[in-house]
């Protein structure tokens, strides 16, 4: 009988590599190598099991991913990057397996797969079926708002929210960053959304650990006479009508939509992501998406793209 394929976690102690090993930690179909601790900082021990490895998957800082992937220059081992370093890169598949039709069988294949961000991830799902049919344009002006708990920061951002000091987990409303300058995610939202040019993107960070809603107003201006609210829910309902991990919710009526109906946190601890089209009565429309920021969003997306590429059911060892 073989021996399991073996995984390395590059990084496992951070915030991301923590949870993709709680995703792995009772797995029998595969194997997690881990480098001994007595030599955690042993560079030339980290580059042994990068090269001993089947699978590396890479939880570091974009340098640092670059550097991995050097080390890996003439092996056989397949890498799924955490970071954004490849995200919009030649010869890398982008891990989001319901993108469009064929993306599932590129990610089974690929030597090198990116894992998405969390915010492109909803920003794709919701847009890119829409652009594909030809609903919306891919040079309307998009606006983007979106909310995640503060785990989306890794630790530097973990520990400010948490620091008793500061307060911020008492605070009663979000706060906006980035307002300043290009956010890291918005070549790949561009890319894989099939936008032509950068969305207005406005993210902000809640006072909660984990969880991500995902806000995209279309102004009736956008849209074509004969597109409203019901024609953008089919397209979304048809292009994800055979995904175990994408629900897309039924289309609301005006005035469905309460105070803990859109709930951020709905989908945490797994690797769902529900979608929803909101209409208003002026034919402007709301789409929305809400997932995990640590799930969908990033170690359950690795965990699906590492099952994809050792031939394994997608959705193992994943809360659907």
């Amino acid at each position: 009988m073989s021996s399991p394929p073996r995984v390395f976690i590059d990084g496992q102690a951070g915030t991301i590599g923590l949870r993709i090993r709680e995703l792995l930690a009772d797995r029998q179909d595969l194997r997690v190598i881990e480098i001994d601790p007595a030599r955690r900082k042993d560079a030339q021990a980290r580059a042994e099991l990068l090269r001993a490895c089947d699978v590396a998957i890479l939880c570091l800082p974009d340098d640092a991913a670059r550097e991995a992937v050097a080390l890996l220059e003439g092996s056989d081992a397949r890498v799924i990057d955490g970071s954004t370093a490849h995200r919009v890169r030649d010869g890398w598949v982008y891990g989001l397996p319901e993108l469009c039709p064929g993306q599932r069988e590129a990610v089974a294949g690929a030597a090198r797969v990116s894992n998405p961000g969390c915010y492109p991830t909803g920003v794709a799902l919701l847009l890119r079926p829409l652009v594909d049919a030809r609903l919306v344009a891919a040079t309307a002006p998009i606006t983007i708002h979106a909310l995640s708990g503060y785990s989306g920061g890794g630790r530097p951002l973990i520990e400010k929210w948490e620091d008793p000091q500061g307060g911020l987990l008492q605070l009663r409303h979000e706060a906006p960053y980035a307002l300043d300058r290009r956010h890291k995610h918005i070549p790949e939202m561009v890319e894989y959304g099939g936008l032509a040019h950068d969305p207005c993107f406005v993210p902000a960070v809640g006072p909660f650990r984990c969880g991500m809603r995902i806000q995209i107003p279309l102004h009736a201006s956008m849209l074509g006479a004969e597109v409203d609210a019901g024609a953008l829910h089919e397209a979304l309902r048809a292009r994800y009508a055979d995904e175990r991990l994408i629900e897309v919710a039924p289309l609301a009526e005006v005035g469905d939509v309460h105070e803990r109906s859109l709930d951020p946190q709905a989908c945490n601890g797994s690797n769902r992501v529900v979608l929803r089209v909101l209409p208003n009565p002026g034919g402007h429309v709301l789409l929305m998406a809400i997932l995990d920021n640590l799930g969908k969003g990033a170690s359950g997306a690795a965990v699906q793209s590492l099952n994809l590429m050792l031939g394994l059911p997608e959705d193992r060892g994943l809360s659907g």
